[in-house]
């Protein structure tokens, strides 16, 4: 056996490497130091793993048809989009779900009379703060009145004093 020194690292040369063709030999003791030399987690060649194709876009052709087909397939108007679940009607209007069947009355009565509710709110926080602000006047004339028939009062017997 003999030793090859490669980068100060000396490796063991097996005898049997050494024949006839010494070229050939080296060569396939170079092939057999690679392998030997392999790391276990990586292969010989790269090879990504194929992308699948993607999916259409859209799965409804409905954008393909012309105009007319698109009104004979759908109606002349679209309409709100609606909708049923559990029983109760809903229909898309002003970019809110509204229930056309909310218990006796009807969806749109509901939200008429939530919009007047908040309004007669802001209404009322608006009186509460204008009541405020007229109590806290109230407050100070009278503290300017006391204080104003309190000098008269001093003025008065000053003058007194004085006869």
């Amino acid at each position: 056996m003999f030793c090859f020194c490669m980068a100060a690292v000396f490796l063991p040369v097996p005898s049997v490497y050494f024949n006839k063709n010494v070229s050939s030999s080296v060569n396939r003791w170079f092939q057999d130091l690679k392998k030997s030399l392999k790391m276990p987690l990586f292969g010989n060649t790269f090879s990504p793993k194929k992308i699948p194709p993607r999916k259409s876009a859209s799965l409804s052709s409905l954008h393909t048809l012309d105009r007319s087909t698109r009104e004979v397939e759908l109606g002349l108007e679209y309409g709100p989009p609606a909708m049923n679940l559990g029983g109760q009607s809903w229909k898309f209007e002003e970019g809110q779900w509204i229930s056309e069947s909310v218990g006796n009355g009807s969806g749109k009565e509901f939200q008429r009379l939530k919009k007047r509710n908040v309004q007669l709110e802001e209404e009322n926080n608006l009186l509460k703060l204008k009541i405020e602000i007229l109590l806290d006047m109230l407050t100070e004339t009278t503290v300017e009145y006391h204080l104003m028939e309190k000098e008269a009062e001093d003025i008065k017997t000053q003058i007194r004093r004085k006869k």
